[in-house]
């Protein structure tokens, strides 16, 4: 697998939206199956974000998140996107993308947990401001 790339971040107002896009994986139903999206913001631990497991194309959300970001799968592109919509100012955080191997769509959801893939990004930089 190789280095994976993110990009789209930048400066927004409470309330607005960015998308998030992360390219470099290949995708394969028996290893690199699970993506995820984790941010970090300053002075906290790392958070997972969103993941997808994309054998059955399956969803998971951190709650603070839920109804406001969404991860999808473009495998032709080789793209994993996270649309974050009516975002506000505690979204503030470098945001990773990373992408490995999980048997089923809830060892994919558990890495929101133990962020437990193979390969990361270097991040893209996300700021809400208020």
């Amino acid at each position: 697998e190789g280095q994976l790339e993110e990009s789209g971040g930048g400066s927004v107002q409470a309330g607005g939206s960015l998308t998030l896009s992360c390219v470099g994986y290949t995708y394969s139903s028996y290893s690199t199956n699970c993506m995820g999206w984790f941010r970090q913001a300053p002075g906290k631990e790392r958070e997972g974000v969103a993941a997808l497991f994309a054998p059955l194309g399956t969803t998971y959300y951190a709650d603070s998140v839920k109804g406001r970001f969404t991860i999808s799968q473009d495998n032709a592109k080789k793209m994993v996107d996270l649309q974050m919509n009516s975002l506000k100012p505690e979204d503030t955080a470098m945001y990773y993308c990373a992408a490995g191997r999980a048997y089923s769509g809830s060892s994919c959801g558990y890495t929101l947990q133990d962020a437990a893939l193979d390969t990361w990004g270097q991040g893209t930089l996300v700021t809400v401001s208020s």
